[in-house]
């Protein structure tokens, strides 16, 4: 990896990550020998010796993690505005659902974004994201070592 030896890092924006995602990132972490940094907001209780609290305004654990991000890290989050940012600093990104983000994707996901919210504001309404099950957690355990792998192989 050819980043001034920079080993990748995993930054999570814990405000919506759901523990056994978190777990995976540290576990993954441990066994790869990378540093594993969450972000959030005060109101949410999250351990670690690399936890950055921000404010409770919308934007405050983008703006961070856009800050702390470098090219080569992996973040995980749910927040697609905030991929998009990301991807564009050369960051790799995965939803803690198991979603691989790529560049080649982000203005599709973006704009069905955008559909599904004029579509709510027009009084229409959807489904919510399906309750988490096991096979998101392999599935997220086994995207997340493909992005590793992938980063540390670079």
């Amino acid at each position: 990896m050819n980043r001034e030896n920079k080993r990748p890092r995993i930054i999570i924006d814990a405000d919506a990550c759901p523990r056994p995602a978190l777990e995976i990132c540290r576990s993954l972490g441990r066994e790869y020998k990378l540093g594993v940094c969450t972000v959030a907001s005060f109101a949410h209780n999250i351990e670690g010796s690399d936890h950055y609290v921000v404010g409770n305004d919308p934007q405050e654990t983008d703006i961070k993690m856009t800050n702390l991000a470098r090219p080569g890290d992996i973040a995980v989050t749910e927040d697609l505005g905030l991929a998009a940012m990301l991807l564009g600093k050369g960051v790799r990104c995965i939803s803690p659902r198991g979603r691989i983000i790529r560049e080649d994707s982000i203005e599709f996901m973006l704009e069905e974004l955008d559909l599904k919210k004029k579509y709510r504001r027009s009084g229409g309404r959807l489904r919510g994201p399906a309750p988490r099950k096991p096979e998101m957690d392999r599935l997220f355990s086994r995207n997340l070592r493909e992005l590793i792998i992938g980063q540390l192989e670079e």
